[in-house]
């Protein structure tokens, strides 16, 4: 036990190292392009942020634990906004971007909604178990497609048109020495690596930790899991939000949560359905309204998350957590 903690401590300084890497060279990279970060945090960064995820969830379907894997998808999401957006607004208001208000967010409530009501199949079609079945899984997957079409579409399109954010990126580029695009992808490249590896450690020395004390499945997928395949959407947006790069942090995590639910949950899936654990269908509710709840905060501010809807959010996850934890050992 003692070496578990200590790996986890070790797992844990990586990840801080090779976050503070990726958002470097991704930040790096997008003006060197001229993209905008809100679309680097969208694509490589969130889709790097989110490997872990994808690699314990593909490991855990073919290990026929779907509880995991289910408590893994649920519980990022639930962690990404009621814990890693909420901390990173904590360390400096986030200005949102006007397309994650009308784009991407809906995007998401989109497949939140769509999971849902996958997710009833004993009331929809009378079917024996509520499960996410593989036809579910090839769902997810094209509106994970259409996504990222969207996504490419509008980065290619910014290039174009030449906007006013991308001409004050040229101009900044021409008035400073840019960093090599080698030396950023290969920053980006270390400091994914980084943040896979320490996640990859983190997780398989803490997991031996919370069965020693008697948890669930399902619990420390919902938890343990979860929090930690999630430290490298927390470190990487919480770094971001402390440099003052708004767009990466709340790109990361709403880029993150749609690559969980429709990447992350459609392969899984496919590989072996997914059945919806007790108490599975409160977690997905609770799901909806986490993520239900980040339109009424962005707007209330005129699109910006302050310290205040920060602290809100962390205390609705703490007190989920809690209830979830209570009501395992009952």
């Amino acid at each position: 036990m003692i070496l578990s903690a200590v790996m986890v401590l070790l797992g844990l300084a990586l990840l801080v190292a090779g976050a503070e890497a990726l958002v470097r060279g991704a930040t790096a990279f997008s003006r060197r392009l001229g993209v905008s970060p809100i679309v680097a945090g969208l694509t490589v960064v969130a889709f790097g942020t989110s490997t872990p995820e994808l690699a314990v969830n593909l490991s855990a379907a073919f290990a026929g634990n779907t509880a995991l894997s289910f408590g893994n998808v649920v519980g990022s999401n639930i962690s990404n906004v009621g814990l890693i957006l909420a901390i990173a607004a904590l360390v400096r208001p986030l200005n949102v971007s006007p397309s994650v208000v009308n784009r991407e967010i809906p995007m998401l409530l989109l497949g939140t909604a769509a999971a849902n009501v996958m997710a009833l199949d004993r009331m929809l079609d009378g079917s024996a178990v509520d499960h996410f079945a593989r036809v579910d899984g090839i769902v997810l997957l094209l509106l994970f497609a259409v996504f990222l079409y969207y996504t490419i579409f509008t980065a290619l399109r910014q290039r174009t048109e030449g906007d006013l954010y991308v001409e004050e990126l040229r101009e900044e580029v021409a008035t400073q020495r840019p960093q090599r695009l080698g030396v950023s992808l290969l920053l980006a490249a270390f400091g994914l690596a980084g943040v896979v590896v320490g996640a990859r450690w983190t997780v398989q020395n803490a997991v031996p930790l919370a069965k020693h004390a008697g948890m669930s499945d399902t619990l420390i997928g919902l938890t343990v899991i979860a929090i930690g395949t999630g430290l490298p959407e927390l470190v990487t947006s919480t770094l971001a939000a402390w440099r003052g790069h708004s767009d990466l942090a709340v790109g990361n995590v709403v880029g993150s949560n749609i690559y969980n639910l429709l990447l992350v949950m459609g392969a899984t899936a496919i590989v072996k359905p997914v059945n919806i654990p007790k108490g599975g269908h409160a977690d997905l509710l609770v799901m909806v309204a986490v993520t239900g709840s980040l339109l009424p905060l962005i707007l209330y501010r005129r699109r910006r998350i302050g310290r205040p809807g920060g602290a809100l959010l962390l205390t609705a996850y703490v007190v989920y957590v809690a209830w979830r934890a209570l009501g395992s050992v009952g």
